[in-house]
């Protein structure tokens, strides 16, 4: 009974884990084409679902066409901020570019709610949030057949972004970017067309995310916290890396479930909030730059 629950906590810490790894994805994939931490990509995700949500409840339109319909908000929303406020500071300090984003949260917050209201909403994706009978039948664990669905997306998605970013022109441009911009240009790389590229992707990475936590724990406004948990999942991983954003996921959602379970009770619960960040500071004092982070070597 014992090992079924700690396998019954590990592996729904996994799969939130594949979660929060999609979240880091949008800010490792602006990050390695600009050097801008997006802190604004919980605002995204937050602006997706409540897009969508807002298309199915105000103008009765069915989910099937209120996706596309998103996914291209989102594409354009992604675009119209690397053209109006990355472009304009490209050769501006980073702290620069991290307020600007800044602004941009605030703002992309507050237009949602402008068109569609701030009422918390129920989102209805068609996965059901019912346990799978037959882990539970035969092997005494409980997981939820909706976890096991969106994470199974999140997988699928995470590792195609990863291929096409590794495998293609525009993801061998991508890396080019990444190491030099200056060098980039040098060799005929459109850096502006890339950017662009690569804000319309993590719009669409906002997106997918924006409607599985929006249909796990409703569309509120507490979806832009989401980038918040992403913050150690990039600290462990390295904010330059792909595969590092997805075992920093697994590692997060994994260790924060069970030390909820099993440590939680001797400090009074409540530990999951914020362990991760705790973990993710003891990570920060041993390897800086994450697992898979490049490591820079500063010369006094």
């Amino acid at each position: 009974m014992e090992l079924s629950f700690f396998f019954e906590v590990l592996i729904g810490g996994l799969l939130a884990g594949v979660m929060y790894a999609l979240v880091a994805l949008g800010f490792v994939l602006i990050y390695k084409a600009s050097g801008v931490f997006n802190f604004a990509q919980g605002a995204m995700v937050f602006f997706a679902a409540l897009t969508c949500v807002g298309l199915i409840d105000k103008f009765g339109v069915p989910l099937w066409v209120a996706i596309p319909l998103t996914m291209g908000a989102m594409v354009l929303l992604g675009l119209a901020t690397e053209r109006i406020v990355l472009r304009p500071l490209v050769a501006q300090h980073e702290i620069t570019l991290f307020m600007a984003t800044i602004g941009l949260t605030f703002f992309v917050e507050g237009l949602a709610q402008l068109i569609w209201g701030s009422e918390v909403r129920r989102l209805d994706i068609g996965i059901e949030d019912v346990p799978i009978m037959y882990l539970l039948d035969n092997y005494n664990i409980s997981i939820s057949q909706f976890d096991v669905t969106a994470a199974g997306i999140c997988a699928v998605l995470v590792t195609g972004l990863a291929l096409f970013f590794s495998k293609t022109k525009i993801g061998r441009a991508l890396r080019a970017v990444a190491d030099d911009h200056q060098a980039a240009l040098a060799v005929g790389i459109p850096l502006q067309q890339i950017w662009g590229i690569v804000w319309a992707v993590a719009g669409f990475v906002a997106l997918v995310a924006g409607l599985l936590w929006g249909a796990r724990n409703g569309v509120q406004f507490a979806l832009t916290f989401v980038a918040l948990k992403a913050l150690p999942v990039l600290i462990l991983g390295g904010f330059t890396s792909v595969p590092g954003a997805i075992i920093g996921g697994l590692i997060i959602g994994a260790s924060e479930k069970l030390a909820e379970v099993y440590i939680g009770p001797m400090v009074g619960g409540g530990i999951e909030g914020w362990f991760p960040y705790v973990l993710a500071l003891l990570f920060l004092l041993v390897r800086p730059e994450g697992l898979f982070g490049e490591k820079i070597i500063r010369r006094i």
